[in-house]
């Protein structure tokens, strides 16, 4: 369609041909009626993204845009009505105010007269507000004349659903319309930037719809309660391993366990360790090994007790046993690595030698002297340098305790024990049921999620209703 505008003669081509009741010049802004020239128009300016002609998809449809129209609601309140036109001419109306988009269809006016709430095609929109407007500036083609004299749109809504009744005069247009994202309106027409957000739009939806968030909620619950149903009846607590262990046969190298396997899902691995301890302390160090993938989880846990009586009181502290966790062990085959030292049955720091009949230790401290250490635990420093001259017995015992290391290596295995009360430990290991606490903690934040989700759109919904009159958080006549 070629249309020549009668004031500046320029001619305004559209790709849509239809019958035109009143025309804009996008060239000199002079409005003519059937080929009349009635005034001059303000141009749409301010925030106006779209230009008469222009085309763009949305849901599917290609409309072209054929008109622009801004509303103005006392001195500052403007928002900009472009006029579409699909290729069978039907209508629709994209608007945009402070950066929110709604399309709207022109619709029967509903049978049911309504005052706070419409309905329509089975659903209830409550009433927003009544707003008085007039045309500011405008452009385009139009199929009627336009109308400049107060006009008032009665809203209702729905979510993200609105009806609006227009009425100029004794005309009235009925209206249905939806949130359009700002991401659509700039795919759609190829915009590069669009007017930014500003408040809350009228049917804007909320960041997070709270019942799908609640589905998904609910949908992974139950998977994760099938996961630990099944982890559950698979598995029980059983023993995996179990051993006695004389301090004697770690004392100076490491114990390799035998191994064991552990099946099922993921779950803390048990272990209990006990020795007699009585006014002494013992130290186990543990390491378990994955045989597969050689990882390796280390430990060392003390135990110790020790009791008296003092000012007429008995006190006592610590235990004889010691209990603690390897979480989250995955199932495979493992074993453990294990040393151990208990009180009085510690190694000398220096080099040493053992008596063959046990008695002594002598411990060179590299400074010209070495420690002679009786089994009692008591210990004295002897001068190498004179020793063979001032005690010849000891001197005598020192060379045969060296002359002994060479000939038995491993002696040092079989050393006296001082604390020959407590000569072993106990290790025990438990293969756990799945815990449960993972579970439960990730039931508490998805159940806090929702909450605090369901709390988010009360503010948010409240925020969008403060510039009604007709708010449902308020009391008012419905």
């Amino acid at each position: 369609m070629i249309y020549t505008c009668p004031s500046c003669k320029k001619e305004n081509t559209l790709d849509l041909d239809f019958t035109v009741e009143s025309y804009i010049c996008k060239s000199c802004s002079m409005l003519s009626e059937q080929g009349k020239i009635i005034k001059n128009v303000r141009k749409p300016t301010e925030n106006v993204v779209l230009e008469v002609g222009q085309k763009g998809k949305l849901d599917g449809t290609e409309y072209t845009v054929v008109a622009i129209v801004v509303k103005k609601y006392g001195n500052s309140v403007f928002w900009r009505e472009y006029h579409l036109k699909d290729k069978n001419l039907n209508e629709a109306f994209l608007s945009e105010s402070n950066g929110h988009w709604v399309i709207m269809f022109p619709k029967e006016m509903p049978k049911k007269e309504f005052k706070f709430h419409a309905e329509f095609e089975g659903r209830k929109y409550r009433w927003y507000e009544s707003t008085p407007n007039n045309i500011d500036s405008a452009t385009g083609f139009f199929e009627d004349k336009l109308k400049f004299s107060l006009a008032t749109y009665k809203e209702f809504v729905n979510g993200t659903e609105m009806v609006s009744l227009e009425q100029v005069g004794t005309d009235k247009t009925f209206l249905w319309g939806k949130h359009v994202p700002k991401s659509e309106v700039k795919k759609a027409f190829k915009l590069s930037s669009l007017p930014n957000y500003s408040g809350i739009g009228i049917v804007q939806p909320y960041y997070v719809n709270p019942r799908q968030l609640l589905n998904v909620f609910v949908v992974v619950a139950l998977i994760m309660s099938l996961f630990q149903f099944y982890n559950t009846v698979s598995r029980s607590n059983y023993e995996v391993f179990s051993d006695n262990i004389r301090f004697d046969s770690v004392r100076s190298k490491e114990l390799i366990s035998k191994s064991f396997d552990l099946s099922g899902a993921s779950a803390p691995l048990n272990v209990k360790l006990s020795s007699n301890v009585d006014n002494s302390w013992a130290n186990i160090e543990l390491s378990l090994i994955n045989e597969n993938s050689n990882e390796i989880e280390y430990t060392s846990q003390d135990i110790e007790q020790y009791h008296g009586y003092e000012s007429g009181e008995s006190w006592s502290e610590g235990g004889k046993e010691k209990e603690f966790n390897f979480c989250g062990v995955a199932p495979g085959k493992y074993h453990f690595s294990i040393s151990a030292q208990k009180q009085g049955f510690e190694q000398p720091a220096g080099e040493t030698f053992y008596a063959p009949n046990g008695k002594k230790t002598f411990s060179y401290t590299g400074d010209g002297f070495v420690d002679v250490i009786l089994p009692s635990g008591e210990k004295t420093a002897a001068n190498l340098e004179n020793l063979q001259q001032n005690d010849s017995t000891t001197y005598a015992e020192l060379e045969e305790a060296k002359a002994f290391k060479l000939k038995n290596p491993n002696f040092s295995t079989n050393i006296p024990d001082t604390d020959s009360a407590n000569p072993n430990f106990a290790i025990q290991a438990f293969w756990k049921p799945v815990s449960f606490w993972n579970y439960f903690i990730i039931l508490g934040i998805m159940a806090v999620l929702v909450g605090l989700n369901y709390w988010g759109k009360y503010l948010f919904d409240k925020t969008k209703w403060d510039n009604s009159n007709y708010s449902p958080f308020n009391d008012y006549t419905s």
